[in-house]
Parts: structure tokens; sequence; C-alpha cells
């Protein structure tokens, strides 16, 4: 963070049964001592396959109803790590979310109503990231919980990643909800059932530009948290500095009044 001159970040919660910290239950002491500022936290799931859009649909998030039981009960573990770490923002993919034609629809949009309940004792809004499903089914998806602590991770590759659509129009129809930003670019898939793929900041389809123009339009005024999911650690450092750069420029040429 010091060498790229950065102060935000998202933090990743540390599950000990996924991602957990070397730190382990002293985590949360060491980040607050860290002294950059954490805007939330993001939580993954044990078992969660991404080797594929089709492996993701089947065990991600509180899609597959046999994990639903054991993962809430993750979340409410990371709820907990969540209020140890000071924060009121949770980040994390809901599942692919049923059409509403769907008969199964019902039972999973009763668990994200648990979820979201669960957050709420806690005082905590929890950030559904985007990309599995199209914008538009998500918009409704919100309206029809209608939970005020629910709220929009927005991610613009993963619209491309999964190719759901596009990433400006999905700010336009989902810019209320949106609670927090991860800037990220990528190509769409160039056959069906495959991923697209991710490329440094303002080298792919996203149009950056274009994007927190969208942002501001509709509201925006949070963290824009880079994320650099691919390559090894030295590559993704260079990219995260040449990201900064194309941030900058475009943020120096943006009015936010």
């Amino acid at each position: 963070m010091d060498r790229l001159g950065l102060k935000a970040v998202q933090i990743a919660c540390g599950d000990p049964h996924h991602a957990s910290w070397d730190e382990g239950e002293a985590m949360p002491k060491a980040a607050l001592a860290a002294g950059f500022v954490m805007t939330g936290t993001m939580l993954g799931f044990p078992g969660e396959d991404y080797t594929t859009p089709a492996t993701i649909e089947k065990t991600g998030g509180f899609g597959d109803p046999s994990t639903r039981k054991e993962r809430l009960a993750r979340l409410d573990w990371a709820l907990e790590r969540t209020k140890q770490l000071g924060l009121a923002d949770m980040m994390l993919h809901a599942g692919y979310l049923p059409e509403p034609s769907d008969p199964s629809r019902k039972s999973f949009l009763d668990t994200l109503a648990d979820a979201a309940t669960r957050a709420k004792t806690k005082g905590i809004t929890l950030a559904f990231e985007t990309g599995q499903e199209t914008a538009d089914l998500l918009h409704q998806t919100l309206k029809d919980l209608a939970c005020d602590n629910l709220r929009i991770n927005f991610d613009p590759a993963n619209m491309l990643l999964y190719d759901k659509g596009d990433p400006i129009r999905a700010v336009e129809i989902l810019g209320p909800y949106i609670r927090s930003v991860h800037v990220k670019d990528a190509f769409r898939p160039t056959q069906a059932g495959d991923w697209g793929s991710e490329v440094p900041l303002g080298e792919g389809e996203v149009g950056m530009e274009k994007f927190i123009k969208a942002l501001v339009k509709a509201g925006y005024r949070g963290a824009l948290c880079i994320e650099r999911e691919v390559g090894d650690q030295p590559g993704r450092f260079a990219d995260i500095e040449k990201g900064i750069a194309v941030l900058k420029k475009i943020k120096a040429g943006i009015s936010l009044s």
C-alpha cells in the first residue's frame, strides 16, 4: 500500500476454512494497527470453484441448497469478523440468481433475506458483487427483497467476464444501489461457456472514462478499489501502478459537482 501510494482497501475476512491470514485470530488487531483505511470486508466460501462459469454456477454463493446452512454459518463468522475490524460493509457473491419464472427462486431469495437479517442485527450492509447475472435481474431481485441493508459491490469487468451485459448500462440501472466499486477491465469471452479475459486497467472493453463518468452521474463518491486477479505478484503490482495512473488521468478531467 505504501509503495503504491494508496490508503484505502477492501480486506478479505480471512476465513480459516477458506483463505486464512497468517495472523489467524490476531488478524483484526494487526489490520487495525496497519494504518490503512479499510472500506469493508470481502467474503468467499469454501468449495467455490471458478474453473469455468458452469462450475461456479453450481458452487457459488448460496446457489446450492445443500450448502446454504453451512454458508450462513460462515456468514455469521464473517459478520463478527467485520465488526471486530470496526467496519459496516461486507461484500460477497450471492450466487447465480434464478429468473423470476424459476421455481427455485423463492427459496434462494428466502436465503438472501435471511442473510440480510443476520447482517442487519450486526449493523452491517451486505453488498452483492455484480457479474453472475444481468443488471436487470439483479435490480429486480433487490426490489423483490426490499431489504434496506442489501446493496451492490459493482465490478464492471465481471459483467464482461461472465458476458452478462454492458457495464455502463448496468451502472445506469443499478446506480442507487451501488455501495462499493471494484475497478477492473476485461474482454468478453470469444466462445460461449468460456471465461472472458481480464486485462490491465484501460486495456479492455469496459471503457474506463465512460465508466467513471457513469458512476459520478449516478451519485457514487466512494472508493475505487483496483482489483487485479491475473498473473504473479510482481506483474499484478505493475498493473495496479498503471491502473492508478489511468484513474488519476480520468479523475483529473471530471467534475464532481
